[in-house]
């Protein structure tokens, strides 16, 4: 990778860790806690993320892997070969952000099984052909600065660096801004194609997102591929007035023309077979309870397997904003923000997970990973580990110690699998 800087490299190899997932991630359950709102808030270079890259550089240094870190916060971890050869290295890991009151797994546990993967696959005696890269990518959700995968678009090219480095957080810092104040220099950032494509493969795993392993009895699933999904914002501008004296004929209120829009925008999505619309975000300019609003932000997620039927739904909603705003006197813009075109996982790579685990179920899955993004350049796959209520982005996301220990089982089975050249 180009402009790495290497973090306490350790080249000895250690015994075996006798750590558990269920026991990594006790370790980390006050970090972020989030008391607002419940669960867990760690945007990206937050206080609470910071924590989180120090707890995974230390359990990685602790095991006698070679940490560095890329030049917008990526970090890995290295288990070389014997030879020490740094081609054909096979990817695994997630992501340590999360969304705004999120739940204990999303990201950590991809994490924390991937350090006691390793821990596994050394106890049985292992000795990879293949060097082993445990990565934890940089503002996977997009909560800070509003582009997923922020980290791994940034690596394959599928954000400028420009664009990504003028992003704002609502504070109203750039992520340029914030990464120079954690160490990092801007002018490094930007698409490593070739450094991607080095890597074999990535396999990521996941705290299943969805409810659908029940079903099947089964804890862990090989992921099929990731629905096609997009970011848009919505400004809806109109007149700031006094909310008392204000008459309500004399008004031209874009909170009132954002309620109508919220609700078209559901409906449009409850008529596309199979479509999924989200207004999860919104954002009154200035914000005061006795102020009529100026403007309105809201933020559309909307997802759908079939990226022309996305484009269409799209299109209808921006059609019915800039109509509904026109009825109550206001001006209405959509601007994409990100999109990621559904993605199936490489079809080789997923059979050899098959062959590996032949017990596990086939699934597809509605959100987005860094997975997805990285397909554009190297063969990728996931697991999913079983959630029994399917409930995920949210403090009830759940799995049970037994299957997160299972799930980093299945991950050293398939890891031991692929790293043999």
């Amino acid at each position: 990778m180009n402009d790495i800087d290497a973090v306490s490299p350790v080249a000895a190899p250690h015994a075996p860790s006798t750590d558990t997932v269920p026991g990594l991630l006790a370790e980390i359950e006050a970090i972020g806690a989030d008391r607002l709102r419940g669960g867990y808030s760690r945007p990206v270079f937050s206080a609470a993320e910071l924590e989180l890259r120090e707890w995974f550089i230390a359990h990685a240094t602790k095991r006698g892997l070679d940490v560095e870190i890329d030049p917008v916060g990526t970090i890995r971890a290295w288990w070389h070969t014997p030879s020490r050869t740094m081609t054909g290295a096979v990817l695994t890991g997630s992501h340590l952000d999360s969304v705004p009151g999120g739940g204990a797994f999303d990201g950590p546990l991809g994490i924390a099984s991937a350090l006691v993967a390793v821990d596994l696959l050394r106890a049985r005696g292992f000795v990879p052909e293949k060097p082993l890269v445990v990565a934890a990518f940089p503002e996977e959700e997009g909560s800070r600065f509003g582009v997923a995968c922020l980290g791994s678009r940034l690596l394959t090219g599928a954000i400028t660096p420009e664009r990504a480095l003028a992003l704002r957080d609502n504070d109203g810092d750039t992520f340029a801004e914030v990464l120079t104040r954690n160490g990092f220099s801007p002018e490094f950032v930007g698409p490593d194609v070739d450094g991607v494509r080095a890597f074999d493969s990535f396999v990521e795993l996941h705290v299943e997102q969805g409810r659908a392993l029940v079903d099947h009895d089964a804890a862990v699933a090989i992921g099929s591929s990731i629905l096609g999904h997009g970011r848009w914002r919505a400004s809806i501008r109109g007149e700031g007035n006094h909310a008392g004296t204000t008459l309500m004929s004399d008004r031209r209120d874009p909170m009132v023309a954002a309620a109508r829009a919220i609700q078209t925008i559901r409906d449009a999505a409850r008529t596309t077979p199979d479509a999924r619309a989200t207004v999860g975000r919104l954002q009154p300019v200035p914000g005061g309870t006795n102020v009529i609003a100026s403007r309105v932000d809201f933020w559309i997620d909307v997802r759908h397997p079939d990226d022309v039927v996305t484009a269409a739904l799209v299109e209808s909603i921006r059609n019915a904003l800039a109509l509904i705003a026109a009825e109550e006197g206001c001006e209405a813009e959509l601007t994409e923000e990100s999109f990621s075109a559904t993605t199936h996982f490489d079809t080789a790579l997923r059979g050899t997970l098959e062959s590996l685990l032949p017990d596990a179920p086939v699934l597809d899955t509605g959100a987005g990973h860094d997975a997805g993004v990285l397909a554009s350049l190297i063969p990728t796959s996931m697991l999913f580990v079983r959630n029994p209520t399917g409930i995920s982005h949210s403090p009830e996301e759940y799995t049970t110690d037994l299957d997160a220990q299972l799930g980093a089982e299945k991950l050293a089975d398939v890891l031991q699998g692929l790293l043999v050249a």
